[in-house]
């Protein structure tokens, strides 16, 4: 967790687990504007106690600004948000107490060690002595880096610095981790291990939330957020989402797209979009729709794919667009 957020000392007594009798987190029509841009457009959720719950989509989507708003660091423009039923506006001081943060820009000391690194986060919060080091000793064994306790991350991997954080993230025995893009600048081996940590902290019955722009991340969490442009376009588990159409996704590769796909619209009675150069036709029994296809547009056709739907099928159904990354939105100005 940054200074900015750990920057009140929270004395020993207060670090505790709050009681809670409903939804984890709860989001009631979160706008957020800066000047005449809107980053949020009237968002709502809940995410259930124990539950991984992603927020998915490209850059400029409004991930971002929800989850900085959820972290006490940027304040709504209108509606609510509330973690543990701490509102995160009238209450952020008892926010900040309830979850543990890892952002996605590293937060470790390069020149600290591992453990000095914890240590280091459990003064922000008032520890101390040796219940500190035995706390900060059993997160690094839990974790798998108890062995490098004493290295300085400078010469940690970046999949092991991601686990230095996520145990700084729960030092103070937060029941809600929020994790922003948790795997970016990871290799593939590392995106495998945090699954793998991630699955552990839902066995141990906390509440995760991420955001991500990798579709493989969304699916792997038990409930996903789609968003796009400030707002939410598609809810629920993904394996129901991409199930909602009942449908295959075909994708045909052509010389000339934009005739081709004139035509098996016509022949077909199907939409058919194009997008990032190929034609998209979503089918029930997409193989059987194959040989049909290639028998009516012979030599037109230069390439075809059959899959089942991915949480990138269903943005493009919702949007109409493909899950491409926008441009970083400019930094707010001051005052916003």
């Amino acid at each position: 967790m940054s200074a900015a957020i750990t920057g009140c000392q929270v004395e020993p007594s207060r670090v505790q687990h709050d009681t809670v009798t409903g939804p984890a987190i709860v989001v009631r029509a979160l706008e957020r504007e800066f000047g005449e841009r809107k980053a949020l457009a009237g968002v709502s959720f809940e995410v259930r106690e124990g539950e991984i719950f992603g927020l998915l989509g490209p850059n400029g989507g409004g991930k971002t600004t929800l989850f900085r708003i959820l972290a006490t660091l940027l304040p709504p423009t209108r509606g609510t948000a509330a973690i543990l039923g701490h509102d995160v506006v009238a209450d952020p001081a008892a926010v900040r107490r309830a979850i543990g943060v890892v952002f996605q820009a590293t937060s470790t000391d390069k020149k600290l060690t591992s453990l000095e690194n914890l240590i280091y986060q459990g003064h922000m919060y008032g520890m101390s002595g040796a219940p500190l080091r035995k706390r900060a000793m059993e997160l690094l064994e839990r974790f798998g880096v108890a062995d490098r306790a004493g290295e300085y991350c400078e010469k940690l991997s970046g999949g092991l610095r991601r686990r230095v954080e996520i145990a700084k993230g729960l030092l103070h025995g937060p029941k809600v981790l929020l994790l922003d893009e948790p795997s970016a600048g990871l290799d593939p081996g590392a995106r495998r291990e945090l699954r793998e940590v991630l699955e552990g902290l839902k066995k141990d019955g906390t509440t995760v939330l991420l955001t991500t722009h990798f579709m493989e991340e969304g699916a792997m969490a038990d409930r996903v957020a789609i968003l796009d442009r400030g707002l939410i376009v598609a809810l629920g588990k993904p394996e129901s989402l991409c199930a909602e159409s009942g449908t295959d996704v075909v994708s045909i590769r052509s010389r000339d797209p934009g005739k081709l796909r004139d035509a098996i619209a016509a022949k077909f009675q199907a939409p058919v979009s194009l997008l990032d150069g190929q034609l998209r036709v979503e089918r029930s029994r997409g193989h059987e729709f194959v040989p049909q296809l290639v028998e009516s547009f012979p030599g037109q056709v230069e390439a075809v794919t059959v899959a089942k739907p991915t949480l990138e099928d269903v943005f493009v159904r919702k949007t109409g667009r493909s899950f491409v990354e926008e441009p970083a939105p400019a930094a707010p100005k001051k005052g916003h």
